[in-house]
């Protein structure tokens, strides 16, 4: 499952599986007694999918077997749902932030299972483009579909491997880079490596204009802490080993395979020093604001991402 040039994934796996555990996280939000966000497509796509790992999320009961050796999963994974609807409501907010401002063009870097051209009320007028794989945006979009929910705005897919010339197929599209745009890089920048993020970024600057936003899901450096790593490859190695035995047919993936642990330049210092007003948040503090710190005794399980929010100024 490691990360190769130019791979590819059906949305069962690799990256796309893991669009799909945050879909899980969504639904187990959306359907709890005082849900912070709500998505009622994120059941939609899980059921598409089938099951897979990605149900844990919201399944009523962990294996025994499980919970004997690792006694504080079911609270690391109540915390997890926490973050990913935090996390989601902070886009969310962004988003309509920047819509209600006037701001008519948003862009969906690595849009994976991302429903807010669907589920946001979205401004007449907003054109929503949504960039990822061809595989995954079929999915969503034919899933979607079937079940009969249209989009909330001009929503326009834009198939493309961020590791291409996505300019290229966003202008194609119809993106107006004279015009304020506002954008949203969520869950994607370990699955970069340190080039890739700066090409990313230096491409976003060339297709803003001041006025515009950018939301960015930044790793914070715990991301690289080796203590950090080897006790979360110790905790999903011994998961793997229990399920190997208990449920053989659901194969748990080793997710920080698909990451890049590398060196990389602190986004909010980034946007900074190339003209952007920069409000930074860390993960803990963003929570705490939407009432979902998680218990103390697992802060540490979760991740230490920094929520970046920048605006480019200028006249």
């Amino acid at each position: 499952m490691a990360r190769t040039d130019n791979d590819s994934w059906e949305i069962t796996e690799s990256v796309g599986a893991t669009a799909l555990g945050v879909a899980a996280s969504r639904a187990a939000e959306t359907e709890s007694d005082n849900p912070l966000i709500r998505d009622p497509f994120a059941r939609v796509f899980l059921d598409a999918a089938g099951d897979g790992v990605w149900n844990w999320y919201s399944a009523g009961q962990l294996p025994d077997e499980l919970l004997e050796i690792e006694p504080n999963l079911a609270q690391q994974m109540k915390a997890m749902v926490g973050y990913m609807a935090s996390r989601t409501a902070f886009f969310d907010a962004f988003f309509m932030d920047a819509a209600t401002a006037g701001i008519s063009q948003a862009v969906i870097l690595a849009a994976g299972l991302d429903s807010r051209a669907w589920r946001l009320p979205w401004p007449n007028g907003i054109t929503v483009y949504e960039l990822d794989q061809p595989r995954v945006l079929d999915f969503k979009a034919s899933t979607l579909a079937e079940h009969g929910a249209e989009p909330a705005c001009n929503r326009v897919a834009v198939p493309v491997d961020l590791r291409q010339d996505w300019p290229t197929a966003l202008r194609e599209a119809g993106f107006d880079a004279s015009r304020p745009s506002v954008w949203s890089a969520e869950g994607l920048m370990p699955y970069l490596p340190a080039a890739a993020q700066e090409l990313l970024f230096e491409r976003v600057q060339a297709l803003t204009v001041p006025g515009s936003r950018v939301g960015v899901e930044a790793l914070g450096p715990k991301f690289l802490d080796p203590e950090a790593r080897a006790r979360r490859r110790a905790r999903m190695d011994r998961v793997r080993a229990v399920f190997a035995k208990v449920d053989p047919q659901r194969q748990v993936p080793s997710t920080d395979e698909l990451w890049y642990f590398e060196e990389r330049e602190d986004v909010g210092e980034w946007f900074g020093r190339h003209g952007w007003d920069v409000t930074v948040t860390p993960s803990l503090d963003l929570m705490a604001g939407y009432g979902r710190r998680p218990a103390q005794e697992v802060e540490n399980d979760v991740p230490g991402n920094l929520f970046v929010a920048a605006q480019r100024s200028g006249t």
